[in-house]
This record gives C-alpha cells, sequence and structure tokens, in this order.
C-alpha cells in the first residue's frame, strides 16, 4: 500500500500527460499531488521519511524549473537525481556508523545478520544507480512519451522486481525462530 502512495504523484502525472499530451501541464499538477500526498501522510501518521521529504523538494525544485523555462530535461533528471541521492546515503552508511540505512529503515521488522545487512545495502546502492542510469538512457535515447511510460511502468515495475528479490534473499537469511512456516 505505501509504495501505491509513493508512486500516486506519478499516476497522476501520468494521467494526465496521456489526458492533455502536455509534459508542463503534467509537471504543473504533479507538484500539487506531491504536496498533496505529504499532506496525506502527514494526517495519518504524524511524520514525513526523509526520502519523502527529499522526493518533495526535488518536485518542487525540479518541475518548477520544468515550468518556468518550458524544458522537460529538468523533470526528466528527477528520477536519476532522486535515486542517486538515495544510492549515496545508502553508501555513506556503509562507511559511517554502525548500520546501514537498510537496517536503520528495517530493523525493527525483520531480524537479520550483520552481513547479510550489509549486502542488502549494497544491492540497494546498486538499484538505486542503475534505476538512475537506466532512466537517463530512456529520457535521451526515446521519445517523451516513452519516456513518461517508463516512469510510471518502467520504474514501478523495476521497483516491485527488485523488492520481491529482496525479499526472497531476506526470507534464505532469517534466523530459523523468524521462518514461515
Amino acid at each position: 500500500m505505501k509504495i501505491l502512495l509513493d508512486f500516486l504523484p506519478v499516476i497522476v502525472f501520468f494521467v494526465v500527460y496521456k489526458i492533455t499530451g502536455d509534459i508542463i501541464l503534467a509537471t504543473g499538477i504533479l507538484i500539487p499531488a506531491t504536496l498533496a500526498q505529504m499532506a496525506y501522510t502527514w494526517l495519518k501518521t504524524h511524520r514525513i521519511e526523509k526520502m519523502q521529504l527529499v522526493t518533495l523538494v526535488l518536485v518542487i525544485l525540479l518541475g518548477g524549473a520544468t515550468i518556468m523555462f518550458k524544458d522537460k530535461t529538468f523533470i526528466q533528471w528527477k528520477p536519476t537525481i532522486v535515486n542517486w541521492l538515495f544510492g549515496i546515503a545508502c553508501l555513506g552508511s556503509h562507511f559511517i556508523g554502525g548500520k546501514t540505512l537498510i537496517q536503520r529503515l528495517m530493523e525493527s521488522s525483520i531480524e537479520l545478520g550483520q552481513q547479510t545487512w550489509r549486502q542488502l545495502n549494497i544491492g540497494w546502492i546498486l538499484f538505486f544507480s542503475l534505476t538512475g542510469i537506466v532512466n537517463l538512457l530512456v529520457a535521451y535515447g526515446f521519445s517523451e512519451e516513452v519516456w513518461v511510460n517508463f516512469k510510471l511502468f518502467g520504474i514501478l515495475g523495476m521497483t516491485l522486481i527488485f523488492i520481491l528479490g529482496q525479499g526472497i534473499y531476506i526470507s534464505r537469511h532469517l534466523p530459523p525462530q523468524n521462518k514461515p512456516e
């Protein structure tokens, strides 16, 4: 459900683009949709995650630049910048502090060994790096419409497949008392 909520502004962006064919207008709708998503999250949980806040700031800055300069390049770079920032945060946590970012985010839900947490973190670093690169390849190598489709279906699909793979990896490394029967 959280992934769906996280992708809701992108879905709104996609629908507006498909109806109008106007990436500037779709970006103009993306900004308040992202703000509404944050407001809903705040009202429901009384907290906003740092990753959500980074995404919001980049949507406002790069979306605003897209509208101001009427140049789709800014919004096309947003997924890459977001993914690379998350990758850098995961990489930094590998060397700073006693726990990786992924461990800090997930350890209240599952118990894993330190080496497994580090390997999961490396997986996320690689995923975020690859997603950013693929976004740029699609943005510069294909039409605007293909990129809009990729922004929703490609990135969402990559994310779901990666999370499924992570789930399988985690299930193989759970302590015996935590393994599902």
